[in-house]
């Protein structure tokens, strides 16, 4: 079965539904091709920085995933053995959005979905895998065939949108290389446990035993931890059984080290988040468009993956229509788009890794180090920036609802 569209976005995570909304509204036809069946499915990151939420909130859903289910945070705290080195007071920041916001990604995605499905123009194609890309000589994409429950689905469009993450087919299929940097010393083994009546109110990062962790508040009812370990070295320690890591894992989390005790029974409660970072070298092509993570990838400190994917479609938005309005390739405008936002991009990139390298290094000189440097660079004015930065991005990127040209709902 053909279908013919004017963008087909791959991928139906936030930086996908997020550019298909503002196209819709904006008189575009477009096509979401995505790989799961359903919403419910595992996410990764699920902190919304005020940025984000700003964003969402301008787009009309926020406050539907918010009444979803979700649990705000004051503080982002660094401490070690029960000393805070760093105090992130969000309250401290411009309103309204002045708190870090844990809220299930699904949510977010169900409010998206939604807004896109009352528009004529949308076509959302669950459970199919992008399989191959319809190119000409000269290598412009026009097209993608899909696998999907059905058969084959062959979608044309002058414009294909990779937002298919991390480890993105499309640009595999693409032929573009991509620069993985092993620039984190570290992993993240991730689990849950019942918050029961002990719901954390901050994000923290913190050093009890062994190596540092992060927690926060998971709706519904849940504490999200993450426990860090060296970089790639899961397997040798998975082999000594899963009573070894639960030892590690109580001894780093001592308040919760009961809990894990009980609770974590098998390796399906574990999961682990390979980290690393990386940018594709070429974002844009004619007719192919990589967004977020397909383009950029980022580790999990500082919560920054779904805000820079939410402010990576709305970057794109009025780049992308005037490429459709431009005809032929229509590349220019989203060659610079691509070109503004890798310094935004490099700029993140580089405050993790420093980030990484001061908060979460395991080595001896960094644990005297540490404390020093944490109470001096807390009390400058180039942490707050670095704050503002980390919690709004770049703050010129709204959304443009002066480029709307149909009615929100059809």
């Amino acid at each position: 079965m053909d279908t013919r569209t004017d963008v087909l976005v791959i991928g139906g995570g936030p930086a996908g539904l997020t550019l298909a909304l503002l196209l819709l509204r904006s008189g575009v036809r477009v096509a979401v091709m995505e790989k799961a069946a359903g919403l419910d499915r595992e996410y990764r990151g699920e902190i919304l920085q005020p940025g984000g939420q700003a964003l969402l909130h301008d787009l009309g859903v926020l406050d539907g995933a918010r009444e979803r289910g979700g649990y705000e945070h004051d503080r982002f705290l660094l401490e070690e053995r029960g000393r805070v080195l760093i105090n992130g007071d969000y309250r401290r920041l411009p309103g309204p959005f002045n708190c870090l916001l844990s809220i299930p990604q699904r949510h977010v995605l169900e409010e998206l979905l939604a807004a896109c499905s009352g528009h004529d123009g949308f076509e959302y194609l669950p459970a199919t895998r992008c399989s191959t890309l319809i190119e000409d000589s000269s290598r412009q994409v026009h097209g993608v065939i899909g696998r999907g429950p059905g058969g084959d689905r062959t979608v044309y469009a002058r414009w294909i949108v990779a937002a298919d993450g991390r480890y993105s087919k499309v640009r595999q299929l693409a032929g573009i290389p991509y620069d993985r940097l092993e620039a984190f010393e570290q992993d993240v083994l991730w689990f849950k446990l019942p918050a029961h009546d002990d719901r954390p109110r901050n994000v923290r990062i913190f050093r009890a035993g062994g190596n540092p962790a992060l927690s926060y508040a998971a709706h519904p009812g849940m504490v999200q931890i993450g426990w860090t370990l060296p970089h790639k070295s899961y397997q040798e320690l998975a082999a000594s059984g899963l009573d070894r890591i639960k030892e590690r894992l109580g001894a780093a989390v001592p308040d919760r080290a009961e809990q894990i005790a009980a609770e974590i029974t098998s390796f399906k409660d574990l999961s682990l988040l390979d980290v690393f970072s990386g940018t594709a070298r070429q974002w844009v092509r004619p007719g192919l468009l990589l967004l977020g993570d397909s383009a950029h990838t980022h580790g999990p400190i500082g919560a920054q993956g779904i805000n820079l994917a939410i402010q990576d479609a709305v970057a794109a938005h009025p780049a992308l229509l005037a490429a459709l309005d431009s005809g032929d390739d229509g590349a220019e405008p989203l060659e610079r788009y691509a070109a503004e936002r890798r310094r935004d991009v490099d700029r993140i990139l580089r405050i993790q890794h420093l980030q990484a390298k001061m908060m979460l290094s395991t080595q001896g000189i960094a644990s005297v180090v540490r404390p020093k440097a944490a109470a001096v660079v807390s009390r400058t004015p180039v942490y707050r920036k670095v704050l503002h930065q980390l919690a709004f991005g770049n703050r010129s990127i709204a959304v443009r609802d002066d480029l709307y040209r149909a009615p929100a709902t059809a």
